[in-house]
C-alpha cells in the first residue's frame, strides 16, 4: 500500500457526521485524547487521530450525511482500545459523555465502557487486561 500524508495510516477510517465539526473535534480532543491531523476547511471536515494507528474523520451535515437522531437508537459503535480504561471513562465524564456503560470486566479478557459522545455516537472503549482465547467463553476462532 502506498504511503499518503493526505490520509491518516489506518487501514479502516470511520467517517463521524457532527452537526458543528469545530465542537466536535475540540470535544473529541478534550473528551477522549485525540489529536486533530488535517484539518479541510472551517467547519468542513476534520482528520483525527488516537493511539497508535487510530483515526476517525469529522464531517459536516451535507447531502445524504446526517448526525445521529437523538434517541433514534444505536446505528454505530465505535470500539477503541486504550490503556487504562478508567482514566478514559473519568475523563470522557468530566467532559459531559453519557453514560452507557460503566467500566466492566469481560469474560474474554477486556475491560470496557460504552460512552455518547456530544453528538450521540456511541464509543466502546476497551483495555487488554489478559489474553483470553475464544474457546474459553464460548466464541470460534474463524481463522484470519
Amino acid at each position: 500500500m502506498i504511503a499518503n500524508r493526505s490520509i491518516p495510516p489506518a487501514t479502516v477510517i470511520p467517517v463521524l457526521v457532527y452537526p458543528d465539526v469545530r465542537a466536535a473535534v475540540d470535544w473529541l480532543t478534550a473528551a477522549f485524547g485525540f489529536t486533530e491531523r488535517i484539518r479541510i476547511g472551517e467547519n468542513h471536515r476534520s482528520q483525527m487521530i488516537i493511539g497508535r494507528d487510530g483515526a476517525v474523520i469529522v464531517a459536516d451535515v451535507r447531502g445524504e450525511r446526517q448526525a445521529p437522531r437523538p434517541g433514534g437508537g444505536m446505528t454505530h459503535a465505535l470500539k477503541v482500545r486504550v490503556e487504562d480504561v478508567d482514566a478514559v471513562f473519568e475523563r470522557a465524564r468530566a467532559h459531559g459523555a453519557r453514560v452507557l456503560q460503566a467500566p466492566e470486566d469481560q469474560v474474554y479478557g477486556e475491560r470496557e465502557c460504552m460512552v455518547a459522545d456530544l453528538g450521540g455516537h456511541h464509543w466502546n472503549f476497551t483495555q487488554s487486561l489478559r489474553d483470553v482465547a475464544p474457546e474459553e467463553w464460548g466464541g470460534i476462532a474463524a481463522g484470519g
